[in-house]
């Protein structure tokens, strides 16, 4: 499916930056071209003074949903999946994330940050990523590099997939990276529009 680089997936070890190089990309893609319509959303870590006790899913236009927490306690609560101290909240993330990502004529751009273990706790997620890959529209999306040298099945999946162009960050290139990111997905952007405008010509 798809032209081949239709996705530009980023991947490192944890804390390397991915989300700040995501999310800066994505102030400079806005900054540049205010018209592009981009979806999607980008995972942060709540803090509490100086630690780290869950995270959130935040949309591209600002609003905020939890999607996982060390502190919650609820009757709910206790059916959640957890990934090492963290409880898992699909609902919550669900709520906000697969709006996200359905799939409309005018987008032309996908940011899903990330696509780990926590986000395919939902069933739904995966599907979604699958069909936003199918519609050939450019996806900037970040994955977690194999625990132990496995993937996760659905991460594996993003990995081979035959549009996916990897790009993973170390310490050494992350500042370089942001660069070659938005140079990257300015070009796809650019197949983009001219593929659009040739199925307008005929």
């Amino acid at each position: 499916m798809g032209g081949p680089g239709r996705c530009l997936l980023v991947t490192g070890p944890p804390a390397v930056g991915k989300t700040t190089l995501i999310v800066r990309v994505f102030e400079m893609l806005k900054a540049s071209n205010p018209n592009l319509k981009i979806k999607g959303f980008y995972t942060r870590e709540v803090r509490q003074e100086s630690q780290r006790v869950g995270f959130e899913v935040v949309t591209l236009d600002g609003r905020t949903s939890p999607l996982a927490s060390i502190s919650v306690s609820s009757s709910e609560s206790l059916r959640w999946p957890t990934v090492g101290r963290y409880k898992v909240d699909i609902a919550s993330f669900e709520s906000l994330a697969l709006p996200e990502l359905q799939v409309e004529k005018d987008t032309d751009l996908f940011i899903i940050d990330e696509v780990g273990k926590m986000e395919l706790f939902s069933s739904s997620f995966f599907p979604a990523v699958l069909k936003v890959l199918e519609s050939n529209t450019p996806v900037l999306a970040s994955i977690p590099i194999p625990k132990s040298g496995r993937d996760i099945p659905g991460v594996a999946r993003l990995r081979n997939h035959p549009g996916a162009n990897i790009f993973t960050l170390n310490p050494s290139n992350r500042d370089g990276a942001t660069e070659q990111v938005h140079a990257q997905l300015l070009n796809m952007l650019e197949q983009q529009h001219q593929q659009h405008q040739q199925h307008q010509q005929h």
